[in-house]
């Protein structure tokens, strides 16, 4: 009958982790050993920790990620944050968060959870379909829910959505329709048309949806190519702009600056998106770290990945600022 002490002796707790860490023992070996049952090993290994008597130290290339990661969380109130290496040597904002973010979807959808999704556009997520490995989930469909350009086919609406389709073996449905309407035409009246009605009406049972967003420069390939010329770069700038999220041009609190803009745009407007149960933002460069902060602050994102460049300046941004709280 193996025999218990009423109260474990620091002696005790000190050799029975010595045998369980350094002599790499298993805690039924050391049971045997020391003629006690399995609990009291267990449980001294227990009380040495309490006591202080052992102090977990990792020693990993992947640890100061990891804290990078969690501190993301904490400062942008996020549920969950994915920090991709960059390429210091060449940078591409592009490329390392779009692995990351097509590794991040191969691990939800395995899960079973997203009977669909809602895709944004732009080069970030069309680096993500060209990471992505083939799978099949046949009863799974993307939704494009933003309007496309006449340029960058396969940068835009059908691109983005035909191309997750088609990797992702799932079905897809695309938004027919332009980013932003011309002056004078009834929104109202525009998306009533039975196809679009139809694809409005997906909004409100997405179970995730993958956002972008850029600034307000050449570097944005909506700015660029998208844009109405009733509203100029610097139009929006003067209005307090700082980037956009689908289409809608925000401040640095969130707040859109154009109403008219806003009456104008063809998507999935942003306070339904509010609403998705996952809320996925892949975006990285120094010139949107104002734009992911603002999209946070609206609550547009409960999932940010992006790359360790971007992750330091957010960190550094948010340390910065003296309306933030730690």
């Amino acid at each position: 009958m193996a025999r218990e002490p009423i109260e474990d002796s620091d002696a005790f707790v000190t050799e029975v982790c010595w045998h369980y860490y350094v002599n790499e023992m298993t805690q039924a070996e050391i049971a045997r050993m020391l003629d006690v049952t399995r609990l009291r090993v267990n449980q001294a290994i227990q009380r040495a920790k309490s006591l202080g008597f052992v102090k977990v130290h990792l020693e990993s290339p992947f640890l100061p990620r990891i804290e990078m990661q969690e501190n993301l969380k904490s400062a942008l109130g996020l549920r969950r944050a994915v920090v991709s290496p960059s390429n210091q040597s060449s940078y591409d904002y592009h490329r390392s968060v779009g692995a990351a973010l097509a590794a991040l979807l191969t691990e939800r959808l395995a899960t079973g959870q997203w009977k669909s999704f809602g895709v944004s556009w732009g080069l970030t997520l069309d680096s993500a379909i060209r990471k992505l490995s083939r799978q099949s989930h046949p009863g799974l469909e993307v939704v494009s829910i933003l309007g496309g350009t006449a340029k960058g086919s396969t940068l835009n609406s059908f691109g983005i959505a035909s191309g997750f389709a088609n990797v992702l073996g799932a079905e897809y449905s695309v938004l027919t329709a332009p980013i932003y309407l011309s002056e004078g035409i009834d929104r109202a009246k525009f998306l009533s048309q039975y196809a679009l009605k139809d694809h409005f009406e997906k909004f409100e049972t997405l179970d995730a949806v993958l956002l972008t967003c850029s600034n307000v420069s050449e570097k944005s390939f909506l700015v660029e190519h998208g844009l109405l010329k009733d509203f100029t770069p610097a139009d929006l700038i003067a209005a307090g702009a700082i980037g956009d999220v689908l289409g809608h041009f925000l401040d640095k609190d969130g707040h859109s600056v154009s109403a008219d803009l806003d009456n104008r745009t063809v998507g999935m407007p942003l306070e339904q998106v509010l609403g998705v149960p996952e809320k996925i933002m892949a975006a990285a460069g120094p010139h949107k770290v104002e734009i992911i902060k603002a999209a946070c602050r609206r609550g547009l994102v409960d999932t940010l990945v992006t790359d360790d460049t971007t992750a330091r300046l957010l960190l550094e941004a948010d340390a910065a600022s003296p309306t933030t709280a730690h």
